[in-house]
């Protein structure tokens, strides 16, 4: 990254100006369309969630340095992008899918998410399902039993998509108990 791309980021010009301007490109890990993704929210430089990416944005998914992709819902919801398998598979991306029952979520499934992740934690990954609910819960459970990260963060990070129902309350708070970690953190309201 160029002196001039580093001083812009430290200002905070967001990464799409800064393709525009030509200071700097999909190498530096940034997807230049992001906002454009329903619910999109990058974790880390190797792990985001969203909603339903379209074709195009599949696309510049992959220029912005993402190698596979991680659907968590069924491909006959009403708002899937059909063919996503093939769409991806031919721009060169791996391809998991993971159906996740919408009202009876179940932890062998964030089980086999997070083997994949685990499998493949150098592999820049993008979790997606409809509109980021239940890929944002499986990025919160994801992060904080793997990747150490606070609960409180993750939480927020969450919540700035959803505030989970019961039936996803329970969920996290089953998955979370079933590996030593208690859901009552000090700022952690789970009725927001």
């Amino acid at each position: 990254m160029d002196a001039m791309t580093m001083f812009l980021k430290r200002i905070g010009v967001p990464s799409v100006f800064l393709v525009l301007l030509g200071c700097g490109d999909a190498a530096i890990g940034e997807v230049a369309d992001a906002d454009s993704i329903s619910n999109y929210r990058e974790y880390s430089t190797m792990f985001a969630s969203s909603g339903q990416p379209d074709a195009d944005q599949l696309a510049a998914i992959k220029e912005g340095g993402y190698e596979r992709i991680i659907y968590l819902a069924f491909s006959d919801q009403h708002s899937s992008l059909a063919e996503e398998d093939r769409i991806v598979s031919d721009l060169g991306m791996d391809y998991v899918h993971i159906p996740v029952i919408w009202d009876g979520p179940k932890k062998n499934r964030f089980a086999v998410f997070a083997a994949v992740m685990e499998q493949g934690s150098d592999i820049k990954t993008l979790v997606h399902c409809q509109v980021n609910y239940r890929a944002s819960v499986f990025s919160l459970l994801y992060r904080v039993i793997y990747k150490d990260v606070a609960l409180e963060d993750a939480k927020e990070d969450m919540n700035s998509v959803w505030a989970p129902n019961e039936t996803w309350r329970q969920f996290i708070f089953d998955v979370l108990e079933d590996n030593g970690i208690d859901a009552d953190c000090d700022v952690c309201d789970w009725d927001v």
